[in-house]
């Protein structure tokens, strides 16, 4: 079995679990990995920006 595979099935297993087991806790990580992406493209934005001025 190849490294990669065992690796994503443990993440959707940790993801189903947390939701399973936490729904308030998985609610809260779902906002947070929002937010970062979020935070990640005003900066990609941002760095753009600077380019072109």
């Amino acid at each position: 079995m190849d490294i990669k595979k065992v690796v994503v099935y443990v993440v959707v297993v940790f993801v189903l679990w947390t939701i399973i087991t936490s729904p308030a806790r998985a609610t809260e990580f779902v906002g947070v990995g929002f937010e970062g992406i979020s935070t990640a493209a005003k900066s990609v934005g941002e760095f753009m920006t600077e380019l072109v001025d």
